[in-house]
């Protein structure tokens, strides 16, 4: 039996915990071109003793950005901005995988600017609006009607993520996690409503899991299966998306998948225990959870430290209390009361609600 507070091997790496750092979007990537800043650094370095930091949904082009002022793995100048990231964290003893986010079709022409559209599986519009520029007053616009992706842009979108995979590892992080989870692209081909396509990459669960499967063993061949992990939302119905047959949706995908990941990823969407645990009996490799298995289990925290010792998940990811608790573990660990999140600085602004969380020690100080 092991504890949340026990070691544990992920490919190359030795984890000195098993508490991760889920990756949570801040939108304060304010350098030049979306890169990284020095107030990220200190961020990133703050948290350093999780298990694992995996950071921000990190865009791998510049189509697949969906909110204003999220940074980017796909030019030179971005891939040197998060290299002071990466040292800052392995100075400090720590561990960071860089998450890759394609949004799809959550985006708009204005956000992306240029000449540039939304793309999908489908020409079916996500529900809801998006912000399209970084400015105040904020200004939100419905999300368009995306364009349906041809069997070419489907390839170039591999590669892109494969080369933003390669700049991750050039800049410093330990891995790379891919996003397939809550509604964005990777999930778009998975659902049955936003997937509506009637070639090799739609219609059955065989066509709807090829996109992640083959963008699984593209990026899996550039940097090694030993540093790639895969973060899954099943019956996450953001943005719209609906998702027939999931148990057998998820279970084909995941039995796809190279064994040699370095962890499967799995954010749990209330009310979905069974399936969470159909997976973990079926993914022979690391299994990290983000349990929320009733809508009061959110956020993730203290009360769910026992499903590691009770062999549901080999790593727990939080969100929310490692916005709060730059010493998260050392609270967890010792039982300390954790600091409350204002949800109010969780995105954009500067380091009021980002840098400024105390830890205990400079509580007790």
């Amino acid at each position: 039996m092991h504890t949340a507070f026990d070691p544990i091997t992920v490919g190359p790496l030795t984890l000195p915990n098993r508490i991760a750092m889920a990756p949570l979007t801040r939108r304060r990537a304010y350098g030049e071109g979306l890169s990284a800043t020095p107030l990220m650094v200190e961020y990133y370095r703050q948290r350093a003793t999780a298990g694992l930091l995996v950071a921000e949904a990190i865009q791998p082009n510049r189509v697949g950005q969906g909110y204003t002022d999220t940074p980017g793995l796909h030019d030179a100048r971005q891939v040197e901005s998060w290299r002071p990231v990466t040292q800052a964290v392995h100075e400090a003893g720590g561990r960071i995988y860089a998450q890759l986010m394609h949004a799809g079709r959550n985006s708009h022409p204005e956000l992306l600017g240029g000449s540039l559209h939304p793309f999908a599986p489908s020409a079916v519009a996500a529900v809801g609006e998006v912000r399209i520029h970084g400015g105040e007053p904020a200004v939100r616009k419905p999300f368009p009607v995306p364009h349906s992706m041809t069997t070419q842009e489907i390839a170039g979108t591999i590669a892109d993520f494969a080369d933003a995979a390669a700049n991750a590892i050039d800049a410093g992080f330990d891995g790379v996690e891919l996003h397939g989870a809550y509604g964005y692209l990777i999930q778009q081909f998975l659902s049955g409503n936003a997937n509506r396509r009637n070639d090799a990459y739609g219609g059955s669960i065989a066509g709807r899991i090829r996109f992640p499967v083959e963008l699984v063993e593209a990026v899996a061949a550039r940097i090694g299966a030993e540093r790639l992990a895969l973060r899954i939302s099943p019956g996450c119905p953001a943005f719209g998306l609906a998702e027939p047959d999931l148990h057998e949706l998820y279970l084909t995908l995941i039995d796809q998948l190279p064994p040699q990941l370095a962890y499967l990823h799995v954010f749990e969407f209330p009310g979905h225990r069974a399936l969470t645990m159909e997976l973990r009996r079926s993914w022979e490799g690391v299994y990290m959870l983000n349990p929320h298995e009733a809508p009061e289990d959110w956020p993730a925290g203290p009360r769910q430290l026992h499903l590691v010792d009770d062999g549901l998940a080999d790593i727990l990811s939080f969100g929310t209390h490692f916005i709060a608790n730059p010493d998260l573990v050392d609270r967890l660990r010792t039982g300390a009361p954790l600091n409350e999140a204002d949800p109010t600085t969780f995105y954009r602004g500067d380091h009021r609600g980002y840098t400024d969380y105390p830890t205990m020690a400079q509580t007790r100080s």
